[in-house]
Formats: C-alpha cells, sequence, structure tokens
C-alpha cells in the first residue's frame, strides 16, 4: 500500500471502531474492566495513547475538582487573630505566618480538600479575614 492509498474495512469493524472512539472515560474503564473480567485481556502498560476528539462534538464536560486552594485575600481589623489561624493551619513560624498574612492576596493552603478548604475559610472568617476558595 502506497502513502496516498486509503485502507477500506468492513462495516462492522468501522462500527466497532466508531464506537471505541466515541467512549468516556467511564465508559472505557468499564471496557477494560469487562475485558480483562471475561476474556482475561489486560491493557498493555506504558500508558495510554492520546486521541483526538472526535470532529464536531462539543467540549467535554468539566471534571468535577477535588482540590482546591485557599486565598487570603486581606487579613481585616483582627491581623494578629487571623496570623494565629494561619500558623496553625500550616504549620509555619510566626514570622513566616505573618509574611503569609501581610502579602495577602495570597495562597494560605494549596491542593486541600473541599471539606478542609470550607473549614480553614471558616476559622480565617472567624478571626476576621476575607478568604476565597479557588
Amino acid at each position: 500500500m502506497t502513502a496516498t492509498e486509503t485502507k477500506t474495512f468492513e462495516a462492522k469493524i468501522t462500527t466497532l471502531g466508531d464506537s471505541i472512539a466515541s467512549l468516556t472515560l467511564k465508559d472505557a474503564v468499564d471496557l477494560a474492566d469487562y475485558m480483562k473480567d471475561k476474556y482475561g485481556i489486560e491493557a498493555a502498560a506504558g500508558g495510554g495513547m492520546m486521541m483526538a476528539a472526535p470532529a464536531g462534538d462539543a467540549a467535554p464536560a468539566a471534571e468535577a475538582q477535588s482540590e482546591f486552594d485557599v486565598i487570603l485575600k486581606e487579613a481585616g481589623a483582627n491581623k494578629i487573630n487571623v496570623i494565629k489561624v494561619v500558623r496553625e493551619a500550616t504549620g509555619l513560624g510566626l514570622a513566616d505566618a505573618k509574611a503569609v498574612v501581610d502579602g495577602a492576596p495570597k495562597a494560605v493552603k494549596e491542593k486541600v480538600s473541599k471539606e478542609d478548604a470550607e473549614k480553614l475559610k471558616a476559622a480565617i472568617e472567624a478571626a476576621g479575614g476575607k478568604v476565597e476558595i479557588k
């Protein structure tokens, strides 16, 4: 076959290929599990291939965010109390915690769970600071 020739495939092959190419990530994982359980076929080691999205499809839905950054927007009137909360939450020394608070807007903690981010936000706001979760 030369570079300009295109190979033709049977309808069942193109249908199967198109079906596999349009699978969502969850469906692809389920298919891999099924093939392993039913036929003992496992995915090859070495990582997956990047596939182009089918033409004309809308952008995939955004995945749910699992890691959040807690950003101190401002310390407010009770700066000392905010420094105490930042120090407790981060384990920083007094000077480093003060530098974080003085440098607002600045990240207090990064890549934390939603629950931890909400707890830290509540503690800083109770101390008088203003916080944003990203």
